[in-house]
């Protein structure tokens, strides 16, 4: 049984964390763990912060939180950019 791997950028609301887009990973837990450690902010998170990345697993279609992180929005925009690339490099050169 696989599992598929998403990245999730949230922010903080008045109703609490609320999605702002996300990144599929695919299948390859190795590649996403890799990638997700790789990404700029902090692994300590607390009330204070406004910006979250979330590495979740969906297994059956249920998903589960593996990692998480809070950051700034400056490093989210970096994130953003570091995903786009790394996604097209894994999808284009490395497995073909």
């Amino acid at each position: 049984m696989t599992s598929d791997y998403t990245i999730r950028f949230n922010m903080k609301t008045l109703d609490g964390f609320e999605p702002l887009c996300d990144f599929y990973m695919g299948n390859n837990r190795e590649m996403a763990l890799a990638l997700f450690a790789k990404l700029e902010g902090n692994e300590e998170v607390c009330d204070a912060d406004i910006l979250q990345m979330d590495l979740i697993e969906n297994r059956q279609g249920l998903p589960a939180d593996v990692k998480i992180k809070c950051c700034s929005l400056t490093q989210l925009g970096r994130s953003c950019c570091f995903i786009a690339k790394e996604l097209f490099k894994y999808r284009n050169l490395e497995q073909g």
